[in-house]
């Protein structure tokens, strides 16, 4: 422990320096070792899970680790709190397939669906309360968000910094607007300072996202204890995995770029430190939609930083990817991915809450390129968001529109079966890849471009925010006709062969094979390297012929190989793999002597 306390306290120091990071960790030590003999001396927790052997060299999930995203209204009833019917829905559908929950914000709040929080500390009461949330607990990994960049100007801090009340006067950033501030990276074409009249006048304040989305100064000491106490709070509250909202922007600093600075990184070593103190098994996950080695580097040295990060490259590639019908550049890219230990993994997703972010292909794919890719969510009717650049022209920032809609253009005239054909394979590769894959709920639904909200919202992200009554949703799952039925169906066949299979456990080895453009093919060996699993994705709208010596692949046939997905045996001959890929075909190949 007294290493992990060391690592705590140079992490401070190289912050705030080593008189203030010993008044910081003075309340603070007290604070870790009450959660952490909380979470000792629990019935719900394993004591043994506890030893300081296990918090120094704990494992990441494995390959049963699925996490499914929502809002916590995502599915309503009358009558019923809405966290209530999500956790009867999920414990009904998919308690067998998915093992963790990641519900977006749950706060009180005042804007961005949840991301304008008023209050940290409290459920949304037109949501449910705390007692709903442990409950979903108790069948699922639950991931929190820390929406710790900024807060809503309707909060009790911001207010109070608007009175002139301490410590709130240090909590907020203000800034002369005749500053420079033309080399701050910009997410949005806001203005980065809002102007509000306070009671010593107006100030002009630092908020990167919206005027409602006030940034915090975490400058100020006291401001730094309130968060890493939420931190422990939310772990009180049952979290065991704590997504950074927008990590990177968290120090400011006038003259540079304000985004990834080395007292970011610090004060994330410093949130690692003091989880490995109080809560080992909890795991930190940062949220950075940059290019992607910008992104890797929240892993930090391997041990340090966050355990996943999340993969914000693999949406646009492999969108692009069918696009093209050319998986070329994303097996080139996918080659490169490693992480820096075994204690860290990539948080793999094709959808979110937001849009699909374009800043992550900067650097792979060339400009005309990615408009290419604005141009096709506009044909499929998506919307585009913006960001203005440093030399004040806006460029795109995001792909507003689902997933399926992204890949399937909505006016075609074309077999609703080859849409989810083509959807399906997308989601196959989010299934497959080195990784802990999270699944947006509306992904899992099929859902379709919601328009409609946009127009009474007037927000681009809408498009991908539909919420559902559950008397809707359930006729949806029980009519064999309808998309979400059929999208469902399938997709829980390929989150259950994933489950199934050792070799795709997130840590487990990964090696890109060439075979042709139009597939992407890899294969994943088990951790013990007892078998191996190759995966074939056909991202073409026609067959493929391949032939495939597999025993050079590593794997070990007999007579037949079996296909994970559907469970039919593929015939050789000798060692040769000879079988014709349909659009959009999915494989998942591996050896019967390793079957689990």
């Amino acid at each position: 422990m007294s290493t992990t306390v060391e690592r705590l306290r140079a992490s401070l120091a190289s912050v705030y320096g080593s008189a203030t990071a010993g008044e910081i960790l003075e309340r603070l030590l007290p604070r870790i070792e009450q959660v952490r003999a909380k979470r000792v001396t629990s019935p719900h927790t394993d004591a043994s899970s506890m030893s300081q052997q296990t918090r120094s060299m704990r494992a990441l999930p494995d390959q049963r680790e699925v996490i499914l995203i929502t809002y916590g209204d995502q599915i309503q009833e009358k009558g019923k709190p809405p966290l209530r019917t999500l956790r009867e829905v999920l414990e009904s559908t998919v308690s067998d397939v998915c093992s963790g929950v990641h519900i977006l914000p749950f706060y009180p709040y005042t804007s961005d669906d949840g991301f304008s929080v008023i209050d940290y500390r409290q459920v949304d009461p037109a949501l449910g309360d705390w007692e709903e949330i442990r409950r979903l607990g108790r069948r699922f990994r639950l991931m929190f968000d820390a929406v710790i960049n900024h807060i809503s100007a309707s909060s009790p801090w911001f207010q109070a910094f608007l009175r002139g009340e301490a410590p709130y006067t240090e909590y907020f950033i203000t800034v002369d607007p005749s500053v420079d501030l033309s080399s701050v990276v910009r997410p949005r074409t806001s203005p980065l300072l809002t102007r509000f009249a306070t009671v010593d006048g107006v100030k002009y304040v630092w908020t990167t996202f919206s005027a409602d989305q006030v940034d915090l100064n975490y400058r100020s000491p006291a401001l730094l204890y309130e968060i890493l106490d939420l931190l422990l709070f939310y772990v009180e509250q049952g979290a065991q995995l704590i997504r950074l909202d927008a990590v990177g922007f968290l120090w400011k600093e006038i003259g540079t770029s304000c985004i990834h600075l080395p007292q970011t990184h610090a004060l994330i070593q410093a949130m690692r430190a003091m989880l490995d103190l109080a809560a080992p098994d909890v795991l930190l996950i940062t949220e950075t939609n940059v290019p992607h080695l910008e992104n890797i580097s929240y892993f930090g040295d391997g041990y340090n930083e966050a355990q996943m990060v999340y993969n914000f490259t693999l949406p646009p590639l492999t969108l692009y990817t069918f696009h093209k019908q050319d998986a070329t550049l994303l097996s080139e890219w996918a080659a490169s991915l490693s992480t820096p230990s075994e204690q860290t993994t990539f948080f793999n997703f094709m959808a979110s809450h937001d849009g699909i972010g374009v800043r992550p292909l900067e650097g792979i794919l060339r400009r005309e390129e990615i408009d290419a890719l604005v141009e096709r969510t506009l044909r499929h009717g998506g919307l585009v968001s913006y960001r203005a650049a440093s030399d004040g022209s806006q460029v795109p920032y995001e792909l507003n529109i689902v997933y399926f809609d992204a890949l399937n253009n909505p006016n075609a005239d074309e077999p609703l079966a080859l849409q989810v054909d083509r959807f399906l394979a997308s989601q196959a590769i989010l299934l497959s890849l080195a990784g802990v894959p999270g699944i947006y709920v509306h992904s899992l639904f099929g859902s379709r471009n919601w328009r409609e909200g946009v127009t009474l919202t007037g927000q681009n992200r809408t498009i991908n925010r539909r919420k559902f009554r559950r008397s809707e949703l359930e006729t949806l799952f029980n009519d064999p006709t309808s998309l979400s039925h059929q999208v469902f169906t399938r997709y829980r066949r390929l989150v259950a062969a994933r489950t199934r299979e050792p070799a795709f456990h997130p840590n487990a080895p990964q090696q890109i094979v060439h075979i042709d453009p139009a597939i992407f093919a890899f294969v994943r060996t088990r951790l013990d390297s007892s078998r191996r699993v190759l995966c074939l994705h056909n991202v073409a709208n026609h067959e493929i012929q391949i032939r495939i010596d597999v025993s050079a692949l590593g794997l070990r046939p007999g007579e037949h190989l079996v296909d994970l997905v559907s469970g039919r045996e593929l015939s050789l001959h000798g060692a040769q793999l000879e079988m014709s890929l349909p659009p959009y075909g999915v494989y998942w190949v591996g050896d019967e002597i390793g079957m689990a």
